[in-house]
């Protein structure tokens, strides 16, 4: 009523009209009436179209129901589809869609309003085909009242790259969109520096990378080039699980600890690692399930491993996580690096076990089975003719010679 009031008072005529666009029966209707009143003279014939209704119901895909995703498709592509198919036949200057950046690039946890916004473009280049009007413009926040409203989505969209526009600021971009008479356009305030870290995170954009300030920063910053998206205190995919298995305990520890910290500021915008408390759970440290879907992403490019979305709510804490890749990532190193998994201990055991034991228990055949010996005399290190083994000879050995033997000449 305050906007419809403003405008009369500028001499622009205004109507509100309740409708639900994303029912067909109830935007025929619409249209019909601002028919009948363009012909009895009331208002003049409806010459443009700008669609902008829009909702949100945002959750990673796993939570995505059919339900969920036609609540956010009805107000966007529905709603669409039946402009475009009751206005066919109107002599219509524009027809305008507000579309997302989510359609254009994408957004962690909107999946329903990306394919929806992916919608209106993909309209929009239709209508140009076939010769009719048509304009999709990918808008990025809007500050004030609106979808993107709220100090969660405010931080997460700050933390992405994105800054709310000014609304006059938005509508002299949109003047000069339809101006040019583009078919799409993408308007949005961007800090590329964080964005193109963010959206690189998995792998190289080719939708970006020409961009010339990301070009610059490409050039300049080894953390976007970096396909994994590691970067510092991150390592190769490829390497990184030989890498810790060469580490001690200990440093292993440390050094997944580090990756974990680095990445969760990265995500939350801190300066650096050290702003993050290891033993502090993920929701205390601000956490929503689309920051979620960013850390198990950055995570999952810097390990190679297959991470679920739920990651941080499996794991409550950096230092639990990191203690859970460390599990996956080496899960076969006990002891100290360089040190066969396991081989002391099975040393330690079996030598303590009188040969006595071991063949009263079935043990022999398996361990001449392993060393696979082609000779008696290789069993005392010389060399002979082949033959099978005497077993007389291994019960003449003491443990320690055996295992040494068996360890020796086994790929086991």
């Amino acid at each position: 009523d305050v906007l419809g009031g403003e405008l009369t008072d500028l001499g622009v005529g205004v109507s509100v009209v309740a409708c639900d666009v994303g029912d067909h029966g109830e935007v025929a209707g619409l249209l019909a009436s601002l028919g009948e009143r363009s012909a009895a003279g009331e208002l003049p014939p409806l010459s443009g179209v700008v669609h902008t209704a829009g909702v949100l119901d945002d959750g990673v895909i796993e939570s995505l129901t059919p339900e969920r995703l036609a609540f956010v498709l009805r107000s966007k592509a529905d709603a669409a589809r039946h402009l475009d198919e009751l206005t066919r036949g109107m002599d219509l200057s524009l027809f305008v869609m507000f579309s997302s950046m989510a359609g254009a690039v994408g957004g962690a946890g909107q999946g329903n309003y990306a394919a929806a916004n992916a919608f209106l473009d993909a309209l929009v280049e239709q209508r140009r085909g076939l010769g009719l009007p048509g304009t999709s413009i990918a808008w990025g926040g809007w500050a004030g009242d609106g979808l993107a409203a709220g100090e969660t989505r405010g931080k997460w969209a700050h933390r992405s790259g994105f800054e709310a526009m000014a609304p006059e600021d938005a509508l002299a971009a949109l003047d000069q969109v339809l101006d040019r008479g583009d078919e799409f356009a993408m308007v949005a305030d961007v800090d590329w520096a964080r964005f193109a870290s963010s959206f690189t995170t998995v792998r190289r954009s080719p939708l970006i990378s020409d961009l010339p300030e990301v070009m610059r920063l490409l050039e300049t910053s080894g953390e976007v080039s970096d396909p994994t998206g590691a970067g510092a205190g991150g390592s190769s995919s490829a390497s990184l699980g030989e890498r810790l298995a060469g580490l001690s305990p200990a440093d292993r520890a440390h050094e997944l600890l580090v990756l974990v910290r680095t990445h969760v500021a990265r995500v939350l915008a801190h300066p650096n690692a050290d702003a993050v408390d290891p033993d502090r759970a993920f929701k205390e440290l601000g956490f929503d399930s689309l920051t979620a879907v960013e850390l198990r992403n950055r995570l999952k490019a810097a390990t190679g491993l297959s991470l679920p979305a739920t990651l941080v709510f499996d794991y409550p804490s950096p230092a639990a996580l990191a203690d859970n890749l460390r599990t996956r990532l080496v899960p076969e190193v006990e002891g100290d690096a360089g040190e066969q998994p396991n081989d002391s201990r099975v040393r330690e055991a079996l030598a303590s076990i009188p040969l006595a034991r071991i063949r009263d228990a079935g043990l022999m055949d398996i361990l001449l089975r392993l060393a696979e010996f082609e000779s008696n005399e290789a069993l005392s290190g010389g060399e002979g003719e082949q033959g099978p083994v005497d077993e007389e000879s291994i019960d003449s050995m003491d443990a320690e010679a055996l295992l040494r033997i068996a360890f020796e000449n086994s790929d086991v």
